[in-house]
């Protein structure tokens, strides 16, 4: 058995080590952000996932979130608490209680949203307008696939 690997499988290698590399240099900049705003990566990623909702029911958060309701009901207590998202009954069923991001929240997540794209941006800067375009391409292409799935 031959202990050299095939191109594909080095080049998938290689992805993932510059996803793990650029996902930590991001997450390390969101963290200092977020510190600073108080909150945690999983109450950022509710937020930013009930930014593009209207309002959601705390079974379709902890859903989403792969909590359990009474999880999912500690994330959103504590961002009520800090004024970036509000509860309220359902109008057809005052036992179904519905989650919306306030416009507090909403300027949390674009905030760190642009700081992202920002940081991005750089990172694109300082490759060859080449490679930064052919990479775009590969996501473009590989985003539309996931998407279908």
């Amino acid at each position: 058995m031959s202990t050299t690997l095939q191109p594909e499988i080095k080049d998938h290698a290689k992805l993932a080590d510059f996803i793990l590399f650029s996902q930590r240099e991001f997450l390390l900049n969101l963290s200092k952000e977020l510190n600073r705003d108080n909150i945690s990566f999983a109450q950022f990623f509710l937020l930013s996932y009930l930014a593009s909702s209207k309002e959601l029911t705390m079974t379709d958060i902890a859903r989403k979130m792969g909590h359990s309701t009474a999880a999912a009901t500690g994330l959103v207590d504590r961002l009520e608490k800090l004024g970036y998202m509000e509860r309220t009954h359902a109008i057809d069923d005052r036992r179904k209680v519905m989650v919306r991001v306030t416009s507090k929240g909403l300027d949390l997540v674009s905030r760190l949203r642009d700081e992202l794209q920002q940081q991005i941006a750089e990172a694109m800067d300082e490759t060859s307008s080449i490679d930064a375009a052919s990479f775009m391409t590969s996501y473009r292409s590989m985003d539309t696939s996931i998407a279908g799935k």
